[in-house]
């Protein structure tokens, strides 16, 4: 039962997309719901990463691209905002932003958009393989719009942020809208009690 209502609360918080929506509550209790954190990918440096690297630390997990127009900067900021929140604990926290656009979103472009956001935040970027075993294990969505007679197009993606503990765990779901004083609270509770 729990299980059914979480998948109802996975299904409207994700379905989002690019369109900034409040719904509610801005964090869910996802611990024993969602799966631990694993991947294997590249960072915006062409360095094969993992799951393991960030071990230690807790990592924020955002799914879109570098051309989305709103959702993405405005979500990464929140949470660049919440990390500045910590002080000297923000190097303890790590945000994994997993384009979903590896078409344009090349190694030099994912590099240049996250340094913009601070140095906690890590651009992954993975094979057609990879990036599809990471979207099926955490029920995330995307596709592409119709592109527009220049050839440009918009990807409609899911917009939660997961957050783990230290050790990997899931622990949170942040939906669109959550304050950065809410965010970088249920960080410092997580890096002392996880």
């Amino acid at each position: 039962m729990r299980v059914r209502a979480l998948a109802g609360v996975l299904a409207i918080v994700l379905l989002g997309g690019c369109v900034q929506r409040q719904l509610g509550q801005h964090m869910t209790n996802v611990a024993g719901l969602v799966v631990p954190l694993q991947f294997h990918m590249s960072n915006q440096n062409g360095a094969p990463v993992s799951a393991a690297n960030y071990r230690g630390k807790a990592v924020l997990l955002y799914f879109g691209y570098t051309h989305c127009p709103d959702a993405c900067p405005i979500t990464l900021s929140t949470l660049a905002d919440a990390i500045a929140q910590l002080g000297g604990e923000a190097r303890r926290v790590r945000v994994l932003f997993v384009t979903v656009d590896p078409r344009r979103d090349t190694l030099s472009v994912l590099k240049r958009y996250v340094n913009d956001f601070g140095p906690q935040f890590v651009g992954l970027r993975g094979t057609h393989a990879q990036l599809t075993r990471m979207i099926k294990r955490y029920r995330v969505s995307y596709h592409d719009e119709k592109p527009d007679a220049r050839g440009a197009y918009e990807v409609d993606h899911s917009s939660a942020v997961f957050i783990f503990g230290p050790r990997g765990h899931a622990r949170l779901l942040a939906q669109t809208g959550a304050p950065p004083s809410v965010i970088a609270a249920k960080l410092r509770h997580l890096l002392g009690a996880d």
